[in-house]
C-alpha cells in the first residue's frame, strides 16, 4: 500500500501516566484496539481487552504483563455484563473505557439486505450502547467520579459517501449516543467522547481496498489512492494516531472536552 511521498513519521512518543488506572477497550485484537492497548500499557495502565478471536487477544496480550485478554461478542448483552465482571474481578471498575469493536462494509442501498444492516447495527452500535451502559453502571455503583469513556468511531459520522448508508447510519447514530451521555454523566466528572479517523492504513482497510480492487479492477496501490484522496494531507492515517487521541482524551488535560467528536482525517472539510 504506497504512502503519499512526502515524509511522514509518527513517533509514539505519548505522554501522560496512567499508572493505577484500569482501562477496558473492545475490539482489543487488531488495528486500532491494539493500538490503543500497547499504549496505554505502555503508560503504565492495566488494560482489558475484549473480542472474539481469543488467539488474536492473546497475541496482543503476549506484548506487555498489564494487558489480560477477555473473549467476548459485544453484541451479545449477557457477555458484556460477563466482561465488566471479568474485568472487576477484584472489585475495582475499569475507569476508562474504550467502545471500539467494529466492522465495515459496503453495498448501494437497493443491494443491502436485511442481514447486512442489521449485523452492521449491531456491531457498530449496539454493541457500543451495551458497552457504555454497562460502565456507567459499573462507575455508578462503585461510586466513582472522575472516568473517560470514548468512542471509536470514523469520519462518516459526521458525513457521508455512496454504497456505505448502513455503515454511515451506525456510525452516525454512534455520535447520537455519545453526545446525549455525555449529558447525562457530565456532573460526575465523567466525559464520552468520540475519535473519528479517516480512512486507517489497518487490516479493515486492507479488506476495503481488496474488494475495491475485485469489483474494479485497479490494483491494490491504485485503490489506495483513491482512499488516501479523501484526505487533505493524501494519506491513510495509523493506528497509533488514533491512540495518541484516545490516551489525550482519557488523560486529566481533556477533563473539560465532553460530547465531542475528535477527527483524525488530516483537516477533511465537513
Amino acid at each position: 500500500m504506497t504512502q503519499n511521498p512526502a515524509s511522514y513519521n509518527f513517533s509514539g512518543n505519548f505522554t501522560g501516566n496512567f499508572t493505577g488506572r484500569r482501562v477496558l477497550i473492545t475490539g482489543g485484537g487488531s488495528g486500532v484496539g491494539a493500538a490503543m492497548a500497547h499504549s496505554f500499557a505502555g503508560a503504565g495502565a492495566e488494560v482489558i481487552i475484549a473480542g472474539r478471536r481469543q488467539a488474536a487477544l492473546a497475541e496482543v496480550a503476549a506484548a506487555s504483563a498489564l494487558i489480560r485478554p477477555v473473549v467476548c461478542d459485544v453484541t451479545d448483552e449477557a457477555a458484556v455484563t460477563a466482561l465488566f465482571d471479568t474485568a472487576m474481578d477484584d472489585g475495582r471498575v475499569a475507569d476508562i473505557i474504550i467502545a471500539n469493536a467494529g466492522m465495515a462494509a459496503s453495498a448501494p442501498l437497493d443491494k443491502t439486505d436485511l442481514s447486512l444492516w442489521s449485523e452492521i447495527m449491531a456491531v457498530n452500535l449496539t454493541g457500543p450502547f451495551l458497552t457504555f451502559r454497562e460502565g456507567v453502571r459499573r462507575l455508578k455503583a462503585a461510586g466513582v467520579n472522575n472516568a473517560r469513556l470514548i468512542a471509536i468511531a470514523s469520519m462518516t459520522a459526521k458525513r457521508a459517501y455512496p454504497y456505505i448508508s448502513a455503515y454511515a447510519a451506525s456510525k452516525h447514530g454512534l455520535l447520537g449516543l455519545v453526545k446525549s451521555a455525555a449529558l447525562e454523566v457530565a456532573g460526575r466528572n465523567i466525559t464520552v467522547n468520540a475519535i473519528c479517523p479517516g480512512y486507517l492504513d489497518t487490516d479493515m482497510t486492507r479488506a476495503s481496498l481488496a474488494n475495491i480492487a475485485a469489483k474494479t479492477g485497479l490494483s491494490a496501490d491504485q485503490a489506495a489512492e483513491k482512499l488516501q484522496a479523501f484526505s487533505p494531507q493524501g494519506r491513510l492515517f495509523s493506528a497509533e494516531e488514533v491512540a495518541a487521541s484516545a490516551l489525550f482524551l482519557a488523560s486529566d488535560a481533556a477533563a473539560g472536552i465532553n460530547g465531542q467528536a475528535l477527527s483524525v482525517d488530516g483537516g477533511e472539510t465537513w
